[in-house]
């Protein structure tokens, strides 16, 4: 419902999930008025709404006036299976893996025909990083979310190749043959990496958490650049997406 300009449900509910489907990645902040557009819902209404979702925790109000998502949405998103289950197992080989590269890691799952970040930790190096914790991108433009695409469900890619792939830089792959290629060889390969994709100065390499024969997450990190580093990342990826799914076994 992210983005969400069409009317509003008449229930009470349904006006309140569309105040809250406002929201998505590329809107992190909503004024009132922005809110109620973009929920289909009048002024007044949506006032009325928001004023209780931020008492309730689940908007916040900025000093400038602007609203964003509360803390109470987040604390109950951690009771979700996904986030305590793989998140708090896969943590330790999360830290494991940042200790020995330093570098931007990501654990990632597929949410519909988007990636979905896990748990992320920030390295050192100075890389354009639009991911966060809980936030959503486009599968076809994202080292995790190649991975994840790569091992979907066949209409899931037929919908992925199937819409505009859309460009996020002058390196993203926007032409659905070319980049049903690349699933292709992700497959074989067992890993997926991206140039610049979906930041400028960002590169990423990735590879699959598999549990029983079922592609369950992709683990990724982030570079300024793989060209010298790419055989070790990969290594260093696989070592610790094997120690997630052993301990999820």
């Amino acid at each position: 419902m992210a983005g969400n300009t069409g009317t509003a449900g008449t229930t009470v509910t349904s006006r309140v999930m569309a105040i809250l489907g406002a929201f998505d990645a590329g809107h992190r902040t909503l004024t009132l008025t922005e809110i109620a557009e973009r929920a289909g819902l009048a002024r007044p209404t949506a006032h009325r709404l928001i004023g209780e979702l931020t008492e309730w925790g689940a908007l916040r109000r900025e000093a400038d006036g602007r609203y964003v998502i509360g803390r109470r949405l987040w604390d109950l998103g951690l009771l979700a299976p996904v986030q305590t289950g793989l998140r708090a197992t896969a943590s330790p080989f999360l830290h494991d893996l940042y200790g020995a590269t330093l570098a931007t890691i990501h654990l990632a799952v597929r949410d519909a025909t988007s990636v979905l970040y896990l748990d992320t930790l920030r390295g050192h190096a100075s890389v354009p990083i639009v991911s966060r914790v809980g936030s959503r991108l486009p599968l076809h433009s994202t080292g995790v979310g190649k991975v994840l695409l790569a091992h979907a469900p066949d209409d899931v890619r037929r919908a992925v190749l199937g819409a505009p792939l859309q460009r996020l830089t002058s390196y993203t792959i926007t032409q659905p043959a070319a980049l049903e290629r690349q699933l292709a060889r992700i497959r074989t390969d067992g890993f997926a990496t991206t140039q610049e994709e979906m930041t400028l100065g960002a590169c990423s390499a990735a590879v699959p958490v598999t549990v029983g024969g079922e592609v369950v997450a992709a683990l990724g990190i982030v570079v300024p650049d793989l060209r010298r580093a790419r055989g070790r990342l990969v290594a260093a990826l696989q070592v610790a997406s094997q120690g997630i799914a052993r301990s999820l076994t």
